[in-house]
Formats: structure tokens, sequence, C-alpha cells
């Protein structure tokens, strides 16, 4: 199970938002690129970047800042945020993405998606974000008639390397991570599961890791930033052992 710091950019700043509301952000770091080698140096072994901008406008806002992070970091980078069309997927692959994250474009364009996984097949995740069993679309500002296990069942399929599942709710706000919601999802997917949404502990991680389907892997964001789970302590957690 990986742990993958999130590193969410707006304006060009690193930010977390909460419940994914663009008017409740706050700033860790001017310069993203210092929160990915922060993050790197103390020992992640994947990063998780957004572009917080390009997901709500539907095109990456922010590649100067998530391409000098993908050229400096040495571990796999997974992108997100407004990839909606091949032209901005295969961009991203050619700046160094190990892994491209699809939102709103799985949901409304199943066609892209058929596509981007004929042409880059184990490198697309599929970003299932949900609010009351169903997904979300455009920056979490709008929501679909779709529900999520419907969605799961749709893309079944597909030659996806996993799916990200975020609950809207607990985004941002450390409360706990909806195990009961993750563990429907890990049933339900065919394709590996990342989970995300508020982790505000390491008993958080604890619990994540304890879910069965196993998972494979965890976002973490907020609860890194404001010191309320400690990187290393973690990893340990997930490795089952001291580091």
């Amino acid at each position: 199970m990986i742990l993958y710091p999130a590193v969410d950019i707006k304006n060009g700043r690193c930010v977390r938002l909460a419940q994914g509301r663009m008017d409740m952000e706050t700033v860790y770091d001017e310069d993203p690129a210092a929160a990915a080698r922060r993050w790197i140096s103390l020992g992640a072994r994947a990063l998780h970047l957004v572009d917080l901008d390009g997901a709500v406008t539907g095109t990456p806002q922010n590649l100067p800042a998530i391409k000098e992070i993908l050229l400096e970091a040495d571990i796999p980078v997974q992108v997100g945020g407004g990839v909606r069309n091949l032209p901005v997927m295969k961009r991203l692959f050619d700046l160094g993405a190990a892994r491209v994250v699809v939102g709103t474009g799985a949901v409304r364009d199943r066609e892209f998606l058929r596509s981007a996984c004929g042409e880059y097949p184990g490198r697309v995740v599929v970003s299932v974000d949900a609010k009351d069993g169903f997904v979300a679309l455009s920056g979490w500002v709008e929501m679909s008639r779709t529900p999520v296990l419907e969605l799961l069942d749709e893309i079944g399929g597909l030659p996806l390397a996993g799916i990200l599942y975020t609950d809207i709710r607990r985004d941002g706000m450390l409360t706990g991570p909806n195990v009961e919601a993750v563990k429907a999802v890990a049933s339900a997917s065919r394709h590996p599961v990342i989970a995300a949404g508020g982790v505000g502990s390491l008993d958080d991680i604890r619990r994540l890791k304890a879910v069965d389907p196993p998972l494979a892997g965890v976002i973490v964001g907020k609860a890194l930033y404001a010191g309320a789970v400690d990187l290393n302590e973690a990893l340990s957690i997930l490795d089952g052992g001291p580091r």
C-alpha cells in the first residue's frame, strides 16, 4: 500500500482545500516544487499532483509548476486536473508523469477514456470523486447523475492503472475517512483502489490498511501539511514495521 503525499496546485501555489471548495483554501507553500522536494526528502515513494485550476476550467493551468516537479522528482508522480483529451495527456506523459489521472473526462467522454487506455494501458487512473454516492465533476463544482458503483461497473473492463476514490465531504476536514464507502468501492472495483479524503491521524492510516480487499494506496494531504500525520511514521505503519 503506497502513501501518496498530495501536492495540490492553485494559482501557482501549493494549497489545500476544504471539501474541494475553491473559496476555502489554505496556502502551505508558495512554491509547489519545494513542497514536493520536502516529501521526497522525507522518504515518500510516490507523489500525487493536482492542478486545481485545471480541474475547474477543463485545461491544465499550472503546467510550469508541474513540469518543475516532474523534472526534479526521482520517484513516480501521478498527475491530474483538467485532463480531458489525448494531447493534454500526452503532454503530461512526455513531461515525465508516471500515471495520469482522469476524472470528468472519464464520465463525460467514455470514448476518450477508451482511447486513452488504448494509448497508455496501465498508466491511466480514473478519479471517482463522490458525494452521497454520486460522482462529482469539474473540480467538484458540479454533480452528475452517475452512481459511483455504476461507473465502476461500466469501466471495469478497461486496462486502467487504478481507481482513485475520494469522499468529498471528508476531504480536507481531518475527520477520518469514510471506511465503509472505501470498502464498498474496493469490493466493487476490478482495478486497484487508492483512497483519499479525510485522513487526519495515524489511526486513520491503520484503518485503511486493514480494509479488505486491500487498497493499493492512500493519498494524504492536509494531515501532512498540518503536522497531524508524520510521514515516516505513516510509512512505517504501511510497511508493517520500523523503517
